[in-house]
């Protein structure tokens, strides 16, 4: 069901945490699209800091200028999809500031200054959660990290005190966040359908595509090997195998890694944006791999300048070759054509077509999966075409079929009210025919 037009996500349906949907407010209201890139920058920027503040609480002043090198590199790396402004790259400086104040924490001597650094870590940890749902890596390696040092020094006062702390700064932050969505006409129940109940019903609809996700998913481990992040991860790995069960960097580390692999694969759809949310472990595993002046230090610092090329390389080529997505070219095109008036229906996904254009959706589903999960008949979508609030324009790919929707009605309305006007960008250009009531003429 629709949102309220007062509501945090308006009239549109939305399966995204509210902490995600307050930062695109914010890009909306400083100017739109420009805001939203620069605010990709920022994050991008920040998250390069944070990581060779890492860099340097492991491995001083060479961790710190490497660990830079490998936050550059990643979270600018093209096969990582890095162009796109993602909850992936917005919820990454968040991780790595969690990770960063867990690392100080563990340095502090006393403990109301070690229970203030992890209280901030676990408001960190939530924050990222809260613009990405399954981005918990901070809250993961927090609590490995504290276990595993408390466990090593047989002290269980700390254990109690440092996941209490990291616990706290979580419940206060979500708490935060919640009242604000709340105030704003989405309650926790709403929340709660959206970004968990959706989620278990779009991973069965996932399982059992025969679609696209199985051909993406073999792109992941040839971009992360060619990317050299798969190398780095391995010489990380290297580095810790004696090691690693005595050291509570080690334990967190893996358990950070274990959980990043499981949150790419669990996903379903596997875009390659997702290996954005293997950037903390990668910077965790640059860190570990240049600790020591050896060989093996030697191989992560080669390989951390071929990621650097690699990302190079790679923007140099898209901005040659790609200078404009398909759906910028598709939005600019409609903001060339259409009115300020008319709206507009992208089948299904490409919402930043409708954005780019100016206009609004009269459709609630803004991009496939809901549709597949919610919408799977399109009897919403048949509704709104046919009814007096139609869009002016429809955008589609494959005529409204496609990720074994079944689109016979809504073909019949489109054919009847609608005419095919152009091709954009491999986009299908439909305008409504007639006037209706309600809808501009054609």
């Amino acid at each position: 069901m629709a949102r309220p037009r007062g509501s945090l996500y308006g009239g549109y349906w939305v399966d995204r945490p509210p902490l995600l949907i307050g930062l695109y407010a914010l890009a909306h209201a400083a100017g739109g699209l420009v805001a939203l890139r620069v605010l990709g920058v920022v994050a991008a920027v920040t998250s390069v800091l944070l990581a060779s503040r890492i860099g340097r609480l492991v491995a001083q002043e060479a961790g710190a200028r490497w660990c830079a090198v490998a936050g550059a590199a990643f979270v600018s790396m093209p096969l990582f999809d890095a162009r796109e402004v993602d909850g992936e790259l917005l919820a990454l400086p968040f991780v790595l500031g969690s990770i960063a104040l867990v690392l100080s924490g563990s340095r502090r001597s006393g403990a109301p200054r070690t229970t203030g650094l992890l209280l901030a870590a676990g408001a960190a940890a939530a924050a990222a959660a809260l613009v990405k749902q399954n981005l918990v890596d901070g809250a993961v390696f927090g609590a490995a990290y504290v276990v595993t040092d408390a466990v090593r020094g047989h002290d269980r006062q700390r254990l109690v005190r440092g996941l209490g702390a990291l616990a706290a700064g979580a419940v206060a932050t979500g708490a935060v966040v919640m009242a604000a969505a709340a105030a704003r006409g989405t309650g926790p129940g709403a929340l709660w359908d959206a970004l968990v109940v959706f989620r278990g019903q779009a991973a069965a609809q996932l399982a059992g595509d025969a679609g696209g996700s199985p051909s993406r998913l073999a792109r992941l481990p040839v971009a992360l090997a060619t990317s050299g992040g798969l190398l780095l991860l391995g010489l990380a790995a290297h580095r810790l195998r004696r090691t690693l069960l005595r050291s509570p960097l080690g334990v967190a580390t893996l358990a950070l890694t274990g959980w990043e692999l499981v949150g790419i694969l669990a996903g379903g759809s596997y875009w390659l944006h997702y290996l954005l949310g293997l950037v903390p472990a990668l910077v965790l595993a640059a860190a570990l791999a240049i600790h020591e002046r050896d060989r093996w230090a030697g191989a992560a610092r080669l390989t951390l300048l071929w990621a650097a090329g690699v990302a190079v390389v790679g923007m140099v080529a898209l901005a040659i070759a790609h200078p404009l997505s398909p759906s910028q070219r598709a939005g600019l095109w409609l903001r060339a054509h259409a009115r300020p008036s008319d709206t507009a229906v992208v089948a299904f996904g490409g919402a930043n077509v409708v954005t780019i254009a100016g206009l609004q959706s009269p459709y609630d589903q803004l991009w496939s999966l809901p549709v597949r999960v919610r919408d799977p008949r399109l009897r919403d979508l048949t509704a709104t075409l046919s009814g007096s609030r139609a869009p002016t324009w429809v955008l589609t790919q494959d005529r409204l079929g496609g990720w074994q929707l079944e689109p016979t009605a809504a073909r019949t309305v489109l054919d009847r009210r609608y005419r095919q006007v152009a091709e954009v960008a491999g986009y299908e250009v439909y305008r409504l025919r007639a006037r209706g009531r309600g809808s501009p003429p054609p």
